[in-house]
């Protein structure tokens, strides 16, 4: 799934230049609003937002408030967020993953990236303008014009992190504005009881099989860093819903498609303190945390609204409270004395989550070869009934996700499938719905973007097809996204280097045509967690690459209004093995554990190097190897003999002969903007 990454502006920049060749004339597209004529237009995407700025404009006079920050995550720092928690998309219309919105009482704004700026003009009405950045201090400077001297700007300490919280203070320091936090949330004082209730599904036990440590030997793990620490903190707080779930070993449902429960935890080195819906916990996940009670591996269980007073009552002694300060909320840290913290970037189980064991490793292999069978199904029925014109974006999408939930172990999708025909697919987040959805077309390109949530993994993946003849354009611009797909994962490189290092390997066969795209090119991946998890990827402020990682692979070029392309893959970071070792460490490389064939109508082999032809030859042993057998299992025939079709190597004969200096370029040139862009984001 397309990466939710922050783009660098000379990134954007790019993409401008590579995707808007053709200017529509004015008035040309129906499917985005003219805010221009009189009376506006708008789409029938877009929602009337009158009432709701209105409403929160009465709240914010009430309070004195001029302006009103409203960002799109959680308590949580959450990527994807319940119904309850959609406070952006409630107010503005704009629904989606990425946003902040600000409201004067004369003015309202909505911040995005490129991923969702075509989206924006599609939901948003009139009362919002649409700025397209995310930079804080392009929000400042919004705000400055729009607040008098002397004005309060307001937010919910609880809903920004303590970076985004100091950014907006030293954005704004010396202005003569206030920033003041509001802890009564003025959105859900307007929403009132339209507002969707809190999850109440069942927390539970993950079974043994599906695990791949028991959570007492995680707490053991955490503990003995907390000791090995120079300054030997007291206790780790975990504000991110995935660290407690994968330390505890539980999963909930309280976020769609995302196997997590709203809780807090507070471990420690004489206890541990869970805070949580208590009564939702099934009787064996409620016995397994109470079995060692009393001792230091008893697991205390509170509400989940008391973790804010608990943590000002702990702060009280002489101890030292780890965190780290991606998931942790300003209203969270604010309650410790300076004195007191130790701060990270993420927290020692954070870190610990990210690097899958040899266990959790042959788990993730597994779900990907099963979630392989289901999507070679989807594509050889888009094969045959697309040409009768009886599939809509909609239906495909069902299609794909009834066809994971036949698999085993599978829990349902891990996101909404993104099922994209036409210029549908250049909006890297779109998902048809069943009120509007293009119909699939032979005369155009598809793009799917899918996963599943299976006992034993996460998956994700994206496929782009053509059933008919591909325009020129078509044909070099997926050759050339499959080429940097294919550079990056075959790629050897040094122990402990920054994905961001090596990004560029992904994009260099675009580049040199000009062409880019606009989002991130990879991020981690769990065991029957988020689909994107946290620290791994290729972006700045992503941790080191180490064995055991799993990251998405992920180019794409997208021409605004036409059509779009992504490749996706997951791939496991491994040991490579060369004929020399320079260090300690051997070099590391990427075992890629997606197992679907790539669309052959659009490959373009003259583009390929020797090396490229061969590495795809090879990923196409390894399909027929670990797919073929379990087709065969499931009694699918005509899917085997599709894979055979699909998985004929390509001739070495017919590749581009000159492509073969292709990985020192890139490497050169990975260097150069990794020593003169340090902040580099991809």
């Amino acid at each position: 799934m397309r990466p939710p990454l922050w783009i660098p502006a000379w990134l954007l920049l790019l993409h401008g230049c590579a995707t808007a060749r053709l200017p529509q004339a004015a008035n040309a597209r129906t499917d985005i609003r003219d805010c221009s004529t009189d009376p506006p237009y708008l789409p029938p995407t877009a929602t009337d937002t009158t009432a709701r700025v209105a409403a929160l404009r009465g709240a914010m006079q009430a309070l004195g408030a001029q302006a009103y920050v409203v960002p799109a995550t959680d308590a949580h720092m959450s990527e994807y967020i319940s119904a309850r928690d959609a406070r952006l998309g409630w107010l503005t219309g704009f629904t989606g993953s990425a946003g902040t919105a600000v409201v004067t009482q004369d003015k309202a704004a909505l911040w995005t990236d490129s991923r969702y700026w075509t989206q924006a003009e599609r939901q948003l009405d009139c009362n919002w303008e649409l700025q397209r950045t995310t930079w804080i201090e392009s929000i400042a400077m919004w705000i400055l014009e729009a607040v008098p001297v002397g004005g309060n700007i307001s937010l919910d300490p609880f809903l920004f992190s303590i970076d985004t919280w100091n950014s907006y203070r030293q954005a704004l320091q010396g202005s003569g504005r206030i920033l003041l936090p509001i802890e009564t949330n003025l959105v859900d004082q307007v929403w009132g009881d339209q507002r969707p209730p809190a999850g109440s599904g069942e927390i539970y036990s993950l079974p043994e099989e599906f695990t791949g440590s028991s959570w007492q030997e995680k707490v053991a793990r955490i503990r003995q860093e907390m000791e090995q620490h120079v300054r030997h903190p007291t206790a780790v707080l975990l504000s991110g819903l995935e660290e407690t779930a994968w330390l505890f070993n539980l999963r909930g449902d309280d976020i769609p498609y995302n196997p997590v429960f709203y809780s807090y935890t507070l471990l420690t080195n004489t206890s541990i303190s869970l805070f949580v819906g208590e009564q939702r916990l099934a009787a064996a996940a409620r016995s397994s945390l109470r079995a060692a009670c009393p001792g230091p591996l008893c697991v205390e269980l509170r509400e989940y609204g008391q973790a804010p007073e608990h943590l000002r009552q702990y702060v009280q002694g002489n101890v030292t409270v780890w965190l780290g300060t991606e998931y942790t909320t300003y209203g969270l840290y604010s309650l410790i004395p300076q004195e007191k913290l130790l701060e990270d970037s993420y927290s020692p189980v954070m870190l610990a989550k990210a690097v899958k064991n040899s266990r959790e490793q042959d788990l993730l292999r597994a779900a990907h070869v099963r979630d392989a069978v289901a999507v070679i199904q989807y594509l050889l029925w888009l094969e045959k009934t697309v040409p009768q014109g009886e599939v809509d974006e909609f239906l495909g999408a069902q299609r794909m996700d009834a066809l994971r939930q036949a698999q085993e172990h599978s829990r349902g999708p891990s996101f909404q499938s993104i099922s994209a025909s036409g210029l549908n697919a250049a909006l890297a987040h779109y998902s048809p719905s069943n009120g509007s959805s293009r119909q699939l077309s032979v005369d155009e390109m598809y793009l799917a973007d899918t996963g599943g949530q299976y006992l034993d993994g996460t998956t994700d993946i994206t496929r782009t097809v053509h059933w008919g003849t591909p325009t020129p354009l078509q044909k070099e611009a997926y050759t050339r996204v499959l080429m940097g797909n294919i550079d990056l994962s075959r790629l050897i490189f040094p122990p402990n280097t920054a994905g961001r290092v090596i990004e560029s390997f992904a994009r260099r066969p675009l580049w040199n045509v000009g062409l880019n795209y606009g989002h991130g090119t990879g991020h981690g991946i769990g065991n029957f967690l988020s689909v994107h998890e946290w620290p791994v990827g290729f972006q700045s402020n992503n941790v080191p690459l180490t064995a055991g990682m799993f990251t998405s692979i992920e180019p794409g070029y997208y021409q605004d209004g036409e059509f779009g392309i992504r490749i996706e893959d997951i791939a496991l970071v491994v040991e490579a093995q060369t004929e020399h070792q320079s260090g300690e460490n051997p070099f590391l490389t990427f075992e890629v554990v997606s197992l679907v064939p790539y669309d052959r109508n659009l490959i373009d082999i003259s583009l390929l190097s020797p090396e490229q032809v061969r590495y795809l030859n090879t990923y196409y042993e390894s399909i027929r190897a670990r797919v073929g057998p379990e087709l065969q299992r499931q009694q699918l025939q005509e899917e085997y003999d599709w894979l055979q079709r699909s998985t004929e190597p390509f001739p070495l004969g017919r590749a581009a002969a000159t492509a073969g200096t292709g990985t020192t370029g890139a490497l050169a040139l990975a260097t150069l903007l990794s020593a003169l862009l340090p902040g580099l984001q991809a």
